[in-house]
């Protein structure tokens, strides 16, 4: 469920590496949503000891993406409202569609090639795990190609929220392309997106990556209205 993808070396290390690696599961959806996990059974994964779990636990406590049950102790993902979910949508909305409007501004006065091919190989990373069926490998490719593309914006802010938002979604995400399937998912707006990274279309990134989350987040509307 948990990796680690690098030797966990000095201390300082393997609290960020720890952090790292439950956020990636959070975000590509290992950590599914209503099924509790305890910080021992974190840490025999992680392979390290109970401390650095447990300051990265706080953390993402914090952040939103894991709750507590006081009775247990036990860490699980935090329930998914009608009302929360609009919440992050509104959010996505606000702050993604800007990341990529800046991202292209900021790659067209670079004349970036490279971010074009980076983002056309990650999308056909994409259409490959959808073609496949690929849950790990749509959900890891699909996080980096929108990263890929808000790195670029050097909005630091902006980033870092539309980093803790994607800690709450993720889980959720996996859970809507189980349900929908790949044929349900294949109409993003990638190809969009890097059309007008090409063309150093701001506002047509603003557009393409609005509707791409849009889209996403109403199949997350629907089962979550559908869900007992």
């Amino acid at each position: 469920m948990v990796q680690t993808r690098v030797p966990l070396a000095d201390q300082t290390a393997v609290h960020d590496q720890v952090y790292e690696a439950i956020s990636q599961a959070l975000i590509t959806g290992r950590i599914a949503p209503g099924k509790g996990v305890s910080l021992r059974s974190l840490a025999a994964e992680l392979g390290v000891s109970p401390m650095p779990v447990r300051d990265a636990v706080r953390r993402l406590v914090a952040e939103r993406a894991l709750a507590i049950n006081p009775a247990n102790k036990r860490l699980s993902v935090p329930s998914l409202t009608a009302d929360r979910l609009e919440q992050l949508s509104m959010a996505r909305l606000w702050v993604e569609p800007e990341l990529a409007a800046r991202a292209v501004a900021s790659a067209a006065e670079k004349a970036d090639a490279g971010l074009v091919r980076q983002l056309q190989a990650i999308d056909a990373d994409v259409d490959e795990a959808l073609r496949l069926g690929d849950v790990d490998r749509y959900m890891t490719a699909n996080h980096a190609f929108h990263f890929a593309l808000y790195e670029r914006a050097g909005a630091e802010v902006l980033l870092s929220m539309a980093g803790g938002l994607w800690l709450q979604v993720g889980p959720f995400m996996r859970v809507v392309f189980g349900r929908v399937g790949a044929d349900g998912l294949v109409a993003d707006r990638h190809a969009e997106a890097i059309d007008a990274l090409k063309a150093g279309d701001a506002d047509g990134a603003r557009r393409a990556i609005a509707a791409d989350l849009s889209e996403g987040m109403e199949k997350m509307r629907v089962a979550v209205d559908a869900a007992p």
